[in-house]
């Protein structure tokens, strides 16, 4: 996708996340994070906007810890979110193409790199505020979706931090299946490897496969649907293995 493209996802994102925020109020529990409350969510996303913005603006090369969360609570803190938010967006649409500065995953650009990265961290926690809501959760756009499920499988998880092991090497595939898009994740003692492929490919047999359409697949690898919204097939002890170490966390 286009880094303006992840720009606009970015914008429609979060205004859908503070829309659901301030309907569900503050003090709703969020049912797809447990330790959370709506307010905990938006203190915790304009952090990280905030931080995002600040490493683009300023031009920072190398890592700087986040400022803090808002201690601001109500409508005061969804107008916080509102604001900085705002300001994320400005600030990626403005910055230069060539702008340096530090990002944590392979990119062609460390704008593309935030304008990526910030969409999907938008979109994921604006389920979470839809579902504290309690209604309806809002689509995600194919394309948007198996980005998002490319961003997790070959970079997040790609990293060292990643906690989805195996002693004995094991393999995944995660089939986004309105969009004949596959993955191959190989797992074992070393963080996971995975293969990305498009259209009919001659497939080898694998442990585990996870199918669903690239919506569905993308919020469940998330952790934000069930393993039940998918269709799974061989070993379940993978799905769940998936499901049980797979968390992003911020520390």
């Amino acid at each position: 996708m286009k880094i303006t493209e992840h720009i606009e996802t970015l914008a429609a994102e979060g205004r859908l996340l503070a829309d659901a925020a301030d309907a569900a109020g503050a003090g709703a529990p969020v049912p797809t994070c447990p330790d959370w409350r709506v307010r905990d969510l938006l203190r915790h996303t304009a952090m990280v906007h905030a931080w995002a913005a600040a490493l683009v603006r300023e031009g920072h090369t190398s890592y700087v810890p986040d400022a803090g969360e808002s201690e601001l609570d109500g409508p005061e803190l969804v107008a916080h979110f509102r604001e900085g938010h705002r300001h994320l967006v400005e600030v990626l649409a403005n910055a230069p193409l060539d702008v340096e500065c530090w990002s944590f995953l392979p990119a062609s650009s460390p704008l593309a790199f935030w304008a990526r990265r910030q969409a999907h961290e938008t979109t994921i926690h604006r389920v979470d505020a839809e579902s504290a809501r309690g209604d309806a959760l809002s689509p995600v756009a194919p394309d948007h979706a198996l980005d998002g499920i490319d961003e997790l499988l070959r970079g997040m998880h790609a990293r060292p931090k990643s906690r989805v092991r195996t002693g004995t090497p094991r393999t995944l595939r995660a089939r986004a299946t309105d969009t004949d898009t596959v993955w191959t994740v190989r797992l074992s003692a070393e963080p996971p490897s995975a293969l990305r492929e498009e259209g009919p490919v001659a497939e080898a047999a694998v442990d585990c496969e996870l199918s669903a359409p690239a919506e569905t697949l993308y919020l469940t690898l998330w952790n934000r649907l069930p393993l039940t919204a998918l269709a799974v097939t061989g070993d379940e002890d993978l799905a769940r293995l998936w499901r049980d170490n797979s968390s992003i966390t911020w520390s």
